[in-house]
């Protein structure tokens, strides 16, 4: 049903990876996200909270460099003092707590040659632009063609989201010698993408009136976030943002199953999995707003 309309959707639709390490150890937590371009200058969208992501690199980073020149002051750490003036800096620096993140580095894949950009985050919606700038080459042909007439999602119709959320790529690594995580040149450099197909459950309204999303019967992924919601046309109709959950009150406690030839008692609270998409109307006023160039038909 979406197999044409999929493979128009790979066309301009991208992942973003993400390497994050906490302060206390050296275990490096892989990530993915997605984001797609509406026109072939450069511009694409995404999720706020992925854009959230790109942004802080740079800050969260620099914190940790800051960090590391005053720890490399504290003197030999086998002097007595060492610990005591080690756990002072490392509160001044908010390193204290086990899940504090130290360093974070991310990497917009297959896109242009060079990744430099503006951004224009929604006010209230999760939801921003991204403007690339000063590339050379550009790698993703094609772009979004959004759907006209929004009048046509309705309750039952079967739609499609496509990403990216499954981060099996493996090219990172931890050096010790300076305390610093990177991608490497070598490992799997890709992640597999994902599509999965729901039916439109309710349109989505903030206050009653307006109505800014799209509910489906099935879960957005993880790492999907910032991927197209389409038809088998390949028209959009809006954006993977979140997954709400719905407890169903199926309160299992103490069923007996069997499993590998054993009886064992299982708990398990059932909750109801709904992906949430932002409303294509709402993409195209804010494209409109910030004078993006897109496609509709």
């Amino acid at each position: 049903m979406f197999v044409k309309a999929i493979e128009n959707i790979q066309q301009f639709t991208r992942p973003v990876h993400t390497i994050i390490r906490q302060y206390h150890n050296h275990f490096i937590q892989p990530g993915a996200a997605t984001l797609f371009f509406v026109n072939d200058e450069g511009v694409a969208i995404t999720c706020k909270h992925v854009l959230h992501v790109l942004i802080h690199e740079k800050q969260i980073n620099a914190h940790f460099e800051n960090f590391k020149k005053e720890r490399s002051l504290l003197g030999s750490k086998n002097d007595g003092k060492y610990k005591i003036k080690l756990k002072a800096l490392e509160t001044k620096y908010n390193y204290a707590q086990p899940e504090s993140t130290a360093q974070l580095k991310n990497n917009v894949m297959s896109c242009f040659d060079k990744i430099t950009f503006d951004y224009f985050p929604h006010p209230t919606l999760d939801l921003a632009i991204l403007k690339f700038k000063d590339f050379t080459n550009k790698y993703y042909s094609s772009h979004a063609t959004f759907l006209k007439d929004s009048s046509q999602i309705k309750q039952g119709k079967t739609l499609c989201r496509f990403g990216f959320p499954f981060a099996e790529f493996t090219n990172y690594t931890y050096d010790t010698v300076t305390d610093e995580i990177n991608f490497t040149a070598t490992g799997n450099m890709s992640s597999p993408s994902f599509p999965i197909d729901g039916m439109v459950t309710r349109q989505v309204s903030a206050d009653g009136k307006k109505i800014i999303g799209i509910e489906l019967s099935t879960p957005g992924l993880k790492g999907q976030s910032g991927g197209p919601l389409f038809d088998a046309a390949g028209l959009v109709y809006g954006m993977q943002s979140e997954t709400t959950h719905f407890h169903l009150g199926f309160n299992e406690k103490k069923i007996e199953v069997i499993t590998k030839g054993k009886k064992i008692n299982v708990v398990n609270d059932t909750f109801f999995n709904a992906g949430r998409c932002v409303h294509v109307d709402c993409i195209k006023e804010f494209l409109v707003a910030h004078h993006v160039k897109f496609y509709e038909a």
